[in-house]
């Protein structure tokens, strides 16, 4: 078994989320009284008891989500598991490629958790709340959004932002060619055009203060070689060279998410077992449709740690 852990993004988070790993594991507890003591407050009692509106905004949600992936990778490895001997590679949609190198040793845990909180905040005040839009395409080819995006988007931006795979493709920009495009899709043939519940339009151009903020913020830091090769999301190319990650995470800001390309390349390169790290499933279901090649499992309640152990140990 050649195996890839994955780590989710925004999107996959829910009230209670870490909870049953934290009653159940000392070292998950320990995550995330670290993550809350970086940041100055208890984001752990947001995430276990809400509101869920709190909690789903950019700035709340990427630390917190980080800190239930990191939670159960601490777990995994006090139960013998270890990254460097067991993971081939690494990787993580958007947010989830900071959890990623946290995981990998790239980054501590107190400095991803305010990273996030810094990335979450810039991404939010770079565009004023309804500028920008983001649309999900659905049943429509890569070549035929990218003509719609380039002829909505005129003068303005409009962009794929996501390459989720499965048919599913997320376009990002200002508001007024965002809706162009989705239109403009629904005519090429698209199944669905669905504009999407979020505030700002991420991996767009018009983040570039916000990539700035994560370039100033991440200079700042100190960054280690991962212990296996991660695979960022900008250039699907596995890199264990810390100057290079912290160069893709800039680029990542304002860059398009090739999720389907990362998984295709996974399979390409002999993982046959996709492990979700953290909250939610939302990486499976996209793996099962990108790719027949490859298993998946997950990691991100107490019930799958002695699952994953036994499975990662054998």
């Amino acid at each position: 078994m050649v195996v890839a852990f994955t780590f989710p993004g925004q999107g996959s988070q829910a009230v209670g989320m870490g909870k049953d790993l934290a009653d159940a594991f000392s070292e998950a507890r320990a995550v995330f009284a670290e993550v809350d003591e970086a940041l100055g407050e208890k984001l752990s009692t947001l995430m276990w008891e809400g509101p869920e509106d709190r909690l789903t905004l950019t700035a709340n949600a990427q630390p917190a989500l980080m800190a239930v992936s990191v939670a159960a990778v601490r777990v995994l490895e006090s139960r013998g598991v270890s990254l460097k001997d067991r993971v081939a590679y690494v990787a993580g949609h958007s947010l989830g490629e900071y959890s990623a190198l946290c995981a990998a040793g790239a980054l501590s845990l107190a400095d991803t958790a305010r990273l996030l909180r810094i990335r979450g905040n810039a991404m939010q005040a770079a565009v004023p709340v309804g500028e920008g839009a983001m649309a999900a395409i659905i049943g429509l080819d890569q070549e035929a959004v990218e003509a719609a995006c380039a002829e909505a988007g005129e003068g303005s931006v409009c962009q794929i932002a996501n390459d989720n795979g499965g048919g599913q493709i997320v376009i990002s920009g200002a508001k007024p060619a965002v809706e162009a495009a989705a239109r403009l899709c629904t005519d090429k043939g698209a199944k669905r055009a669905l504009m999407l519940p979020v505030s700002a339009p991420f991996h767009s151009a018009l983040m570039a203060p916000a990539a700035e903020a994560m370039r100033e913020a991440l200079a700042g830091v100190t960054k280690s070689a991962p212990v296996v090769p991660v695979v960022p999301n900008v250039t699907v190319e596995p890199t264990r060279e810390p100057e290079e990650v912290a160069r893709r995470l800039v680029e990542q800001v304002t860059g398009r998410v090739r999720w389907r390309e990362t998984v295709e390349w996974f399979a390409a390169n002999k993982v046959d077992t996709l492990y979700e790290i953290g909250a939610g499933r939302v990486l499976s279901g996209l793996a099962r449709r990108i790719s027949k090649d490859v298993q998946t499992a997950n990691v991100g309640v107490a019930a799958d740690v002695d699952v994953a152990v036994a499975a990662l140990r054998a």
